[in-house]
């Protein structure tokens, strides 16, 4: 199948034969079975060796979009015969047009094992239940991180969104002990606790383990704080991918709280500098944009594939956890960056700040009602459930967001409750203007 039995606990170095062998058939398969990365490369062979890939021009979500609108419904980077497509999803469209996902039955069972590694590390596995809270119509986080759970050996509960009443009665009557969610949506249950069932707390439900993915935040310990204190679970990001190119790839272990890649012997990572294109190494200490290359994949092969995520690489030695992938953390999207007075700014740094304060519910929105260039950083925070404003906690949310990011903020404090919580994605960076 061309992976390999915990191919995420083999040093990089012994798997050096394995990825180039892999690459040598993804590239003459992509070559030869997808136009649109023949057009790209003008009709060259992709290089041999996989170390040259940087010969070859990068491949985008842009012209991904162009390619399924002129070649509907998959785009002409389909590589597959149609009657090969076995499952076809859809992504979420958060930062654009959805798109059509194909998988073959070989895709399948490659993304399933990629995310089980992901999810086991994360700490779920046999003997315990877990219940699944991502939307299954269509969407990659559905049907097909419920595919990776039950890989772990875990009872999987296939709940998915809406019914928030029921998700409460059904943890308490069957004794499932981990969920699997964005990290937003335990303040919508909070909320439905606190006004459906009276006397009862979050951690009276019980749950153990918060599998968390598809939004920022878990870098945050106070944001963890606020879900182990409140919930009496440990919070762990289980779940970190592109949907274009695998559901999950990456998470958390029991040992540390940076990413863990999950994927060489499948996927081919590089770094670039996001203004300039120019490769980066994969060490610790340095940071870029992610660019992901398919190793194996028949529908819709990727090749030097920008993702968009900025991430800093904290660790390339093994873990104690017995992975050998890099550890890294997210540092935000490249489309979600801020530029104030020429400093980046990205929602997990002013998450950060924003979660030092008790007063504050952790939630909050950056509101951009004008195109940049931006003089100011403007800031919507919520209250706490039942705390109140002295009416000094703009001012010093303002100072603190100064000294700790050097950004000049407006900060608007608002009622609890105020944020639309919602049980998908969270979008922190709001863009009124057109």
């Amino acid at each position: 199948m061309t992976i390999i039995d915990h191919g995420h606990r083999v040093p990089l170095a012994e798997l050096a034969a394995h990825r180039q062998a892999a690459w040598e058939r993804q590239g003459a398969y992509v070559a030869a079975h997808s136009d649109f990365f023949r057009a790209l490369w003008d009709g060259r062979p992709p290089p041999e060796r996989l170390e040259d890939l940087p010969e070859l021009p990068f491949s985008d979500k842009a012209g991904l979009r162009l390619s399924q609108a002129a070649h509907p419904p998959f785009g002409d980077y389909l590589a597959a015969p149609r009657a090969q497509v076995s499952r076809l999803h859809r992504t979420s469209g958060t930062t654009g047009q959805a798109m059509n996902l194909a998988l073959s039955a070989r895709d399948c069972a490659i993304t399933e094992i990629v995310g089980a590694r992901a999810q086991a590390l994360a700490g779920l596995g046999p003997g315990m239940m877990v219940v699944h809270c991502l939307n299954y119509q269509m969407w990659m986080g559905g049907l097909t991180d419920h595919m990776t759970l039950e890989r772990t050996g875990a009872t999987v509960v296939p709940f998915g969104v809406g019914a928030s009443e029921l998700l409460v009665r059904t943890i308490l009557e069957t004794g499932i002990d981990a969920i699997s969610c964005t990290p937003s949506y335990p303040s919508v249950l909070e909320r439905v606790v606190a006004e459906r069932f009276p006397g009862l707390a979050p951690a009276d439900l019980g749950l153990k383990l918060g599998l968390f993915g598809g939004e920022p935040g878990l870098d945050d310990p106070a944001f963890r704080n606020r879900i182990r204190d409140t919930w009496g679970m440990e919070p762990r990001n289980a779940n970190y991918g592109v949907s274009d190119v695998f559901c999950n790839f990456a998470a958390q272990c029991v040992h540390d709280t940076d990413l863990h890649f999950v994927a060489h012997d499948v996927l081919h990572v590089e770094l670039i500098d996001p203004d300039s294109g120019a490769v980066k190494p994969v060490e610790s200490g340095t940071a870029g944009e992610l660019v992901l290359t398919h190793l194996a994949r028949d529908c819709q092969p990727l090749v030097r594939f920008r993702t968009g995520d900025i991430i800093a690489v904290q660790g390339t030695d093994a873990c104690t956890c017995g992975c050998t992938g890099f550890r890294f953390r997210v540092v935000g999207r490249s489309d979600d960056m801020v530029v104030v007075r020429g400093l980046n700014m990205f929602p997990t740094m002013v998450a950060a700040v924003i979660g030092a304060f008790p007063e504050l519910s952790g939630d909050y929105r950056i509101v951009l009602d004008a195109p940049p260039p931006h003089d100011t950083l403007p800031v919507q925070a919520e209250l706490a459930r039942g705390r109140q404003d002295d009416g000094t906690l703009a001012r010093r949310l303002e100072a603190a967001l100064k000294s700790r990011l050097g950004a000049t903020a407006t900060v608007t404090i608002l009622p609890n409750g105020s944020l639309p919580v919602t049980e998908g994605k969270t979008r922190r960076v709001i863009r009124s203007y057109t």
